[in-house]
């Protein structure tokens, strides 16, 4: 694969009309930022794969990085494909990962793999479609180990992702032991992730928010990392989990979600 260009790219983006922008990080050498329309996305360290640099990928890594032992491949969907770090770490990290990354904006996908190329090695099926189409139509009968959900632009994402019973689609191609891990980003009243977090523990026994820890009081924006699993983690995973950070954080479920749960 031939290297990126060592310059800013950018690409007129007619699905949300918008300009996407992949500039090199001046702070980490082999490091690049997507943006969309001047907000910044992703980032991507291609020399260092395994580095992440944005706190919620960090906290959805770490949720994988203790589905199974060091190393271990898992069978990943992830339904939002952005500049594929995540699915970089993943190759990286547990080399033979088979994964599937979807997204529905065509120009977007191809101007990351132009720009920053994934290795000859990865296992990583890419398909352009709706997030939840998809799960009926092209993955119909297959399953995966943990299923990314990562496409929420806040409370205006479209109606049919936001729906309570995508929630159920998500859960029928989950492997037994297998965990749908949903990011969501919102505003205060967090009126969004609370309609999210009352999907997800009607679909599954468990269901687990993690985020920094100023988050829980309801009135600042940020990140939300929603875990669902019908095969429950132990205290003892949970403690692993909150050890792993990024500090200060919190990892909440149960009784102990009662005071978020409401405003």
């Amino acid at each position: 694969m031939s290297s990126p260009p060592q310059d800013v790219r950018r690409r007129w983006l007619a699905g949300v009309g918008q300009h996407a922008e992949i500039s090199p990080d001046a702070w980490v050498p082999g490091a690049w930022v997507l943006s969309i329309g001047g907000a910044e996305q992703s980032h991507v360290n291609l020399a260092e794969p395994a580095n992440i640099f944005y706190e919620y990928l960090r906290r959805l890594a770490n949720h994988l990085d203790l589905l199974a032992g060091p190393g271990t491949p898992l069978r990943v969907l992830h339904l939002g494909a952005g500049a594929l770090t995540l699915a970089r770490y993943l190759s990286a990290t547990r080399p033979g990962s088979e994964q599937v990354a979807v997204d529905s904006e065509r120009e977007l996908l191809g101007f990351v793999l132009d720009s920053l190329p994934v290795t000859d090695e990865s296992r990583l099926r890419l398909v352009i479609a709706d997030a939840r189409a998809v799960l009926a139509d092209e993955l119909a009968g297959e399953q995966f180990d943990a299923v990314v959900l990562d496409v929420f632009a806040g409370a205006d994402a479209p109606g049919h992702l936001r729906a309570d019973d995508f929630h159920l689609e998500i859960q029928q191609v989950l492997a037994p032991g297998g965990i749908a891990l949903i990011n969501v980003g919102d505003d205060p009243p967090l009126e969004f992730v609370r309609q999210q977090l009352r999907a997800m523990e009607a679909t599954y026994r468990q269901t687990t928010v993690a985020a920094p820890t100023e988050l829980f009081c309801g009135r600042f924006p940020g990140n939300f990392i929603l875990m669902g699993t019908d095969t429950p983690w132990d205290a003892g995973q949970l403690d692993v989990l909150r050890s792993r950070g990024p500090h200060p954080g919190s990892v909440l479920t149960g009784l102990e979600l009662d005071g978020f749960r409401k405003p």
